[in-house]
């Protein structure tokens, strides 16, 4: 019995390790304009039409990003570390390789989101909706993702560990070439993936969810299901 019950434990998932942030009070960001390689600290950005703005290296250390419109908003190798982003909104910025971490990130409505080769740990995405996330090549530990909806997410050649899915609808989910280890997709309320099925081994689904793969799984390895 003891070695039953250890066998169990060894092949759990591990949780994914929420963040909690706790912002110090915050002075709000003056006039002008973000900046390459620019360091923001302790600021507050709000309600701000921050469209098309180049600040690509910037590092945000404890800031608060709220009700902000980040469309074409240029932040490739950006930092954000202890922060919060919330009700942004945006179409076609730029996050590529940039790194986030203890961030969360709340109801959100983006689309073309660039997060291609970036390194996302203790992070929570909840609410919202992103369309056509592509994160690509990313590295994805400890980050989840509640009560959001994903529409086309790639992941692509990306590493998810401790991964977790709680009341979000994945629409069309490329898995291609993912590489994943505890991954937990039980509680995706849609789980609908486009490309990548083979890709699940290091993920824990539910035998329902089983059931809806099943026919993109035997068109995988080459069964016919027949009556």
């Amino acid at each position: 019995m003891a070695a039953a019950r250890s066998a169990k434990n060894s092949a759990a998932t591990a949780g994914a390790r929420r963040t909690e942030v706790r912002l110090p009070p915050l002075a709000p960001f003056g006039a002008g304009e973000l900046e390459p390689e620019g360091d923001y600290d302790g600021l507050e950005f709000r309600n701000l039409d921050l469209g098309g703005q180049q600040a690509h290296g910037a590092r945000f250390l404890d800031c608060g990003v709220y009700g902000c419109a980040l469309d074409e908003t240029r932040l490739s190798g950006a930092r954000f570390i202890d922060s919060v982003l919330s009700g942004i909104r945006g179409v076609g910025t730029d996050l590529s390789r940039a790194g986030l971490r203890d961030v969360e990130v709340r109801d959100v409505r983006m689309g073309g989101v660039q997060l291609h080769g970036s390194v996302l740990e203790r992070v929570l995405i909840k609410g919202g909706k992103i369309d056509y996330l592509n994160l690509r090549e990313a590295e994805l530990r400890d980050v989840v993702f509640e009560g959001c909806v994903l529409t086309e997410p790639d992941f692509g050649g990306a590493k998810l560990e401790r991964v977790e899915f709680h009341g979000c609808e994945l629409r069309g989910a490329d898995f291609t070439g993912v590489r994943m280890k505890d991954v937990d997709l039980r509680g995706a309320t849609l789980l609908d993936i486009a490309r990548g099925v083979e890709r699940l081994a290091g993920a824990v689904i539910t035998p329902s969810q089983l059931l809806d793969l099943a026919p993109a799984l035997a068109a995988q390895i080459g069964v016919r299901v027949e009556a």
